[in-house]
């Protein structure tokens, strides 16, 4: 079958990770690309917090291991992947271990602390917003210090959603002339 490809959508809260992993795999599925899509953040969202697993990753990688079977049974063999600190060198070892070593592509989105302030405002209802704008600046400068040095930064201040995903799926070379199969 070959061996899996990742792609690591990653960045600050507020950066469009999840807008943009949905519509590459849109355009994936339009351009018939067989691939897989799993948001990160809902693979440890257990509380409280496992025992002997304080930083959850543990059980991030047992359940990516446990989908991704299923998808590889489907003949599955790349994986679109958001969440926030995936392209971080330091991450690729929750992917060796539950994907069996992929080809991994790496792209952080980027935007500005205003661009991010005013979709954190737009999309943060509850109690949390202040918590998120903090959490995302320390994050801004954490990604921007230690990503990892393959990695495609894109930017997605005033842009097109369908633009930013086309370019990440540019990234990958998954797209034009790739065979249907998955």
């Amino acid at each position: 079958m070959g061996k899996a490809e990742v792609l690591l959508i990653g960045g600050r809260s507020g950066v469009g990770k999840s807008s943009v992993g949905w519509e590459v795999a849109a355009q994936l599925r339009a351009a018939d690309v067989g691939h897989a899509m799993i948001e990160g953040d809902l693979l440890d969202a257990v509380h409280p917090t496992p025992p002997g697993d304080p930083d959850r990753s543990g059980i991030t990688v047992r359940n990516l291991a446990a989908i991704w079977a299923n998808y590889t049974e489907l003949g599955c063999r790349r994986l679109v992947y958001t969440n926030t600190a995936s392209v971080l060198g330091s991450e690729e070892w929750l992917f060796t271990e539950a994907l069996d070593g992929p080809r991994v592509i790496r792209v952080p989105l980027t935007a500005t602390d205003a661009t991010i302030e005013a979709r954190l405002r737009a999309r943060e209802l509850g109690s949390e917003l202040e918590q998120q704008l903090r959490r995302s600046r320390f994050m801004s400068r954490h990604l921007d210090e230690h990503a990892a040095p393959d990695a495609h930064r894109i930017p997605t201040d005033d842009r097109a959603l369908t633009d930013i995903a086309k370019e990440v799926v540019g990234v990958t070379g998954w797209g034009g002339g790739v065979a249907a199969t998955a």
